[in-house]
């Protein structure tokens, strides 16, 4: 695939010429940012992503989720070798250079699980869980800014409290959903309610972590041969915010219940700064809190994304109901 002349400002920035560069393909599954793998003629394998423009409609979250990016990998990168997160390479965030906002890291190996899951050997799975929850745990004990919410300051400056910057997560969520007029199992003044009222758990939370916030199977990514495959990749941290290190369980059991991956957290509670997991009443329901908020998420962004009618069936069928239950849980939990 030839550059075009965005790319080749890109490069050109770190000193990249177009007779330097062996190879450039587009990646696909990515929901946001456009990414480009790129083989240099020295071996060189370089990951590179931009935005969409600046007129494309997104979340509030979601402007300049780059700056998320780059947070994550900078804050990581005395860890990387250990929890196989790519090495930032450089970037630019300010979108009115030439080539616009960027990022370059180093590519990961391998493949995203859920590529690779049904040819996992037998017990591949569990022990690739358990590498996983200790390469999450490390991740987590990466100390935070003195604030809470999102390095990219979409929302504000980051929140002395994690209730504060939770609160606006959620409403700015909501806020989005009534500018978009998504649809909603149940009204957002009701939604609003119901996580109000369950917030005051959320002050459990006092020192803000390394979240990732997207660690679904497509954003880890499994490297080798069958039977002796590790993880070769951590990806895609643009989603990234400082929080609560529970929030991360969310998206890695996605539509699933982490009490019951025993793996994954007997090699979580071996590095995470906590030691094992207590599923106690408030991690319950601050679990409850995030998948609410990742379903919330999932819904909204429909709209501003254009899906097509299968995607948004799929949605509705999967998400929605699954966004009443976590409401359910909310309400329903014994508060203190």
């Amino acid at each position: 695939m030839p550059m075009d002349s965005a790319l080749s400002a890109v490069l050109g920035s770190v000193g990249v010429t177009p007779e330097l560069v062996a190879s450039c393909e587009p990646l696909s599954g990515g929901t946001y940012n456009a990414v480009t793998r790129v083989g240099l003629t020295d071996g060189r394998r370089w990951v590179v992503k931009t935005p969409p423009p600046v007129a494309t409609s997104c979340l509030a979250y979601e402007r300049d989720l780059l700056v998320n990016e780059v947070a994550f990998y900078t804050a990581a990168a005395p860890l990387a070798e250990e929890t196989a997160v790519p090495a930032l390479i450089h970037s630019g965030l300010d979108p009115a250079t030439p080539g616009g906002a960027y990022v370059i890291m180093t590519e990961r190996p391998g493949q995203p699980w859920h590529e690779v899951a049904d040819a996992l050997a037998d017990g591949e799975a569990q022990r690739l869980r358990t590498e996983l929850g200790r390469i999450v745990g490390r991740l987590h004990t990466v100390p935070g800014p003195g604030g809470f919410g999102y390095p990219s300051a979409a929302l504000g400056p980051l929140a002395p409290t994690w209730r504060g910057a939770f609160t606006a997560m959620t409403g700015a969520v909501l806020d989005d959903a009534e500018t978009y007029g998504a649809r909603l199992p149940r009204t957002v003044a009701d939604i609003r309610r119901r996580l109000d009222a369950a917030s005051s758990v959320l002050d459990d939370v006092r020192r803000p972590a390394l979240v990732h916030f997207d660690l679904w199977q497509g954003n880890v990514l499994v490297a080798g041969a069958p039977g002796v495959r590790r993880i070769g990749g951590i990806i895609d941290g643009e989603r990234m915010f400082w929080g609560d290190p529970a929030a991360d369980f969310v998206s890695l059991a996605l539509f699933g219940d982490m009490e019951e991956d025993k793996e994954f957290l007997a090699g979580y509670g071996e590095s995470a700064p906590g030691g094992p997991v207590e599923f106690d009443g408030s991690l319950r329901l601050r679990l409850a809190l995030y998948r609410a908020y990742l379903y919330l998420i999932m819904l909204v962004e429909t709209v501003p994304r254009k899906a097509d009618s299968q995607q948004l069936a799929w949605t509705w069928r999967e998400v929605a109901p699954r966004l009443e239950a976590a409401l359910d849980d909310v309400e329903s939990a014994p508060r203190s």
